[in-house]
């Protein structure tokens, strides 16, 4: 057989060989950091036999693609430990994921300190160094190997497995786990790695099904690399909106209220208000949208003929669901799109009223699990940017440009442009139960949305599953400080609502003619947006977002009333504006205020009242001088009608 490798040469040999042997063959120094082969294309284990013509690979510790068999090694290692220091727990499923890989086990929670002996039986495990072997087990076999072990979730695996599939074992000095692969030669082959989390989930993501315990870790080839990953983590935490939101008092939740239901503050209103006036004054005066308000709750009804009741009932919030004959069944909207239908209904259009753009902030409830939820980016009561756009299908293209240039243009007006990525998102056709229309109108649709991503340049992936069960979207997609992706914004095509509700246009030739609608969002959910704020910035908005734009601080009492001023003079021009009146030394008062991220400080005394100026130190620049009242005033009142984002200067420079 030939084998071709990477460089274009190539090995030929009379008789298989793994490609373990290949890499030794190469040379002894590549075996010995060999990880796996990448055999025409595919991740193979070391341990796969080679008989017939191949291109092969050798993946060496130090190539990115090591790092997934690394971590799933690693994984096994966890559980491994997890099995001598719990006998009795049970376990589940353990992959490598993309920052590092989780292990979920059905026993008690597990605490840092459990997670500190974890690690430490671990080590022992990785300097005993056993030899990692593969082995395949018939159906029957495999289920009896794991009933006798007392591995209930292996067993249920093993059941369903297609029934052609080849059921593997990974066996490491006693430890066995079902698994197919790859894996490294040997626990040895570990060499960093840390936990760093647990938390609890679900078997199989169902929240009927048992409560298992998700232990996170991270593996890299090399210290160094665990390091940085770990530095980077660290940072994370300081930025996670969950932790930064509710130390700045932006919002909170209460056990009493309920899992998914966030209170804002003042702070956190203030900025969601800001948010949501700007949104609307933009969609309304330059983009050419109507606004209306819809009620939060409709009759089952509504729900029926659109679509939902048959598709998204169990994500619904419903009321007197078991009423009986003659009693109205509600149920709280999980979207506006039924509402603003009956909006358009109301009078009759032409072709020349299209497209008619009909946007509202909508604030929507969502059934979710209480295991998916967290902070503000995953909510059961949520404010979202929603809109209906009502049009011919010769009109499709266009506005959906429009839709993406909105988007885009609000993202980058946040600065958080940068973050993003899009996505086709597309229906699954091997669970066509879950979507309407035939393979033909969703063919026609994707195509529609992939040709005005390809004519506007837009990088993008594509996902099945992923669209709503009446038509494709356009996702623009950012990831949190975990790397968790979310949807931040969704342009959807729908071609087929208009006719279940029998909305109707008049065409050139004066005759009916059914629209198609756009779903779509300029930003999105106003609670996931201000998550994503938090992240991004730290805490440090922009000034015109900031809660709390400016705080005047007197020296002394002395000079309170000369504060009283500048503030009123502030507040008169639309500045968000306090005053530390606090018996305080100033340099505490300045401290504070930086703790608390605010954009400007004025500090005040004898000099600025007699001169009628106020002594301006930022959070960009540091200490930016003396300025008379109306200059500051006239710049910060630019900052904040432009919405413009200033660079901070490094601390050693301020």
């Amino acid at each position: 057989m030939k084998i071709t490798l990477k460089d274009g040469s190539f090995k030929e040999y009379s008789e298989a060989k793994s490609v373990y042997d290949i890499a030794l063959d190469i040379s002894e120094g590549l075996a010995r950091v060999a990880c796996a082969g990448e055999v025409d294309g595919k991740v193979v284990d070391l341990r796969t036999v080679l008989d017939k013509d191949a291109t092969l690979n050798i993946i060496t510790a130090n190539d990115p693609a090591a790092l997934p068999i690394i971590r799933h090694t690693a994984s096994h290692v966890l559980a491994e430990a997890v099995k001598r220091l719990r006998p009795e727990a049970k376990v589940t499923i353990g992959p490598a994921v993309e920052d590092g890989f989780y292990y979920d086990f059905l026993t008690e929670p597990f605490s840092r300190e459990d997670l500190d002996a974890l690690e430490a039986e671990m080590k022992k495990i990785i300097k005993e160094g056993h030899e990692i072997k593969r082995f395949t087990l018939s159906r029957p076999e495999a289920i009896k190997f794991m009933q006798d072990r007392n591995e209930p979730f292996k067993v249920e695996l093993i059941n369903d497995l297609p029934e052609d599939a080849e059921i593997s074992f990974y066996d490491q000095g006693g430890f066995v786990d079902l698994c197919a692969g790859p894996h490294l030669m040997s626990t040895k082959g570990v060499k960093a790695f840390k936990l760093t989390s647990s938390s609890m989930a679900y078997w199989r993501g169902d929240s009927n099904r048992d409560r298992l315990q998700r232990i996170y870790g991270s593996a890299f080839n090399k210290k160094e690399e665990l390091e940085e990953y770990l530095a980077k983590l660290e940072d994370a935490k300081m930025r996670d909106h969950n932790k930064l939101g509710r130390e700045m008092k932006l919002f909170l939740t209460a056990d009493v209220i309920g899992q998914g239901l966030p209170l804002f503050t003042p702070k956190g209103t203030k900025m969601i208000m800001k948010l949501q006036r700007w949104i609307e004054d933009l969609e309304d005066n330059e983009w050419g949208y109507l606004r209306t308000r819809t009620p939060l709750m409709a009759k089952s009804d509504l729900y029926k003929i659109s679509g939902h009741w048959d598709h998204y009932m169990d994500g619904m919030f419903i009321l007197n669901k078991d009423a009986e004959d003659g009693k109205e069944v509600m149920a709280l909207r999980p979207m506006t799109c039924p509402f603003q239908y009956h909006v358009y209904m109301n009078e009759q259009h032409s072709y020349r009223d299209l497209p008619y753009r009909m946007s509202e902030t909508s604030t929507l409830f969502r059934n979710e699990d209480s295991g998916e939820m967290h902070g503000l980016t995953r909510v059961r009561q949520f404010t979202i940017t929603e809109a209906h756009i009502v049009l011919t299908p010769e009109q499709a293209e266009e506005e959906l440009t429009r839709c993406v240039d909105l988007a885009h243009y609000v993202m980058k007006t946040l600065g958080i442009d940068g973050d993003v990525t899009y996505r086709l998102s597309k229906w699954d056709p091997n669970n066509s139960a879950k979507y309407e229309g035939d393979e033909e109108y969703w063919n026609s649709t994707q195509q529609f949305l992939r040709d005005v991503m390809n004519k506007n340049g837009i990088v993008y992936s594509e996902a099945d599953g992923e669209a709503a069960f009446y038509g494709p979207k356009i996702d623009i997609q950012a990831k949190n400080v975990y790397g968790k992706e979310d949807t931040m914004v969704t342009i959807q095509l729908d071609c087929s609502a208009a006719k279940k509700f029998g909305m109707y246009y008049i065409d050139e030739q004066g005759n009916k003619a059914t629209p198609w609608i756009i779903h779509r969002t300029s930003m999105g959910c106003y609670e996931r947006t201000l998550a994503w704020l938090i992240e991004h910035y730290a805490g440090k908005f922009p000034t015109w977002l900031c809660p709390e734009q400016v705080r005047i601080l007197p020296i002394s009492e002395k000079y309170e009333a000369y504060a009283e001023k500048v503030r009123a003079e502030l507040k008169k021009n639309g500045v968000d504006v306090t005053v530390d009146n606090r018996p305080e030394k100033i340099g505490y008062k300045i401290r504070e205020a930086r703790l608390d991220r605010l954009p400007y400080m004025l500090v005040v005394g004898a000099d600025e009242e007699a001169s009628g100026n106020v002594s301006v130190r930022s959070r960009f620049a540091g200490d930016e001088g003396v300025k008379s009242i109306q200059e500051f005033v006239d710049q910060i009142c630019e900052e904040i009608r432009t919405k413009a984002i200033r660079e901070e200067l490094p601390q050693e420079q301020k």
